[in-house]
């Protein structure tokens, strides 16, 4: 079985989030980088998988040069090869990111990797298109499931499990398929160092795709309005007791 998981470097979630003068990008100086928790568990999905099946996995990202640091993350997890398809670090939308990706697994197939089993996350950390895998899965005329939080594989056919409105969906596709991976269906695991001195010596392939105008266009990047609270100081000691009487009879508490 030959597995292949699509990660996007994204900054890391929970800093303080600065956009440059002209609304265009992020400041990222101060910022560190990752991979969206879904992707992270599509790693450790893409990881099962071999251990289970035998056979390898491949994960890919379209990026800048420093985006290798997110592959070797995944290499040093249990990955065994990584591609980077190298780009000038500014954003590309999802039919151009898509176009990349496809062009990238058609060429790899080419090279005699005939992946079984595609994975992505449901949606990135930054930009949350919900769009690549699909859009990826319908370019290759390969089925898709979304929003995945269980995975099993039997003689060619994948098992594939989301949550829906009214409880769990599960869904019987034959292989190879594209399977779009929510956070929580499992647990990944965390490069150790023995891991990351093994991931410098395993192969990272480089290409320099081409960037094809014609999707959806920015304008600008807005951050959301920071919410205000107010704190209504009752009173010291015995003396706020009253006020907070009357505050727990207004709540309807007493």
């Amino acid at each position: 079985m030959e597995v292949l998981v699509c990660v996007k470097r994204v900054p890391a979630t929970g800093a303080r989030i600065v956009l440059t003068e002209d609304q265009q990008a992020i400041e990222t100086r101060n910022l560190g980088f990752t991979v969206s928790p879904h992707e992270e568990c599509a790693i450790e999905e893409a990881v099962r998988l071999v251990e289970a099946h035998g056979g390898s996995s491949t994960v890919l990202t379209l990026g800048p040069a420093e985006a290798d640091e997110q592959l070797r993350d995944a290499l040093a997890v249990g990955v065994d090869r990584g591609v980077l398809l190298e780009t000038d670090g500014s954003d590309w939308d999802p039919q151009a990111t898509a176009r990349a990706i496809t062009e990238a697994i058609t060429a790899q197939q080419e090279d005699g990797h005939n992946f079984d089993v595609l994975l992505f996350g449901n949606e990135s950390a930054d930009s949350g298109g919900y769009q690549v895998g699909v859009r990826v899965a319908h370019a290759l005329g390969l089925p898709v499931v979304t929003g995945v939080k269980g995975l099993e594989i039997e003689d060619g056919v994948a098992r594939a499990r989301r949550e829906g409105p009214a409880g769990a969906e599960v869904y019987e596709v034959d292989l190879p398929a594209v399977f779009t991976i929510k956070e929580g269906i499992n647990l990944p695991r965390y490069p150790s160092l023995p891991g990351r001195l093994k991931a410098k010596k395993k192969p990272l392939e480089e290409g320099t795709p081409e960037k094809k105008e014609g999707g959806v266009a920015m304008v600008r990047l807005e951050n959301p309005p920071e919410e205000e609270s107010e704190v209504v100081i009752l009173g010291e000691g015995a003396a706020a007791a009253p006020q907070v009487v009357a505050i727990l009879e207004e709540l309807e508490l007493i």
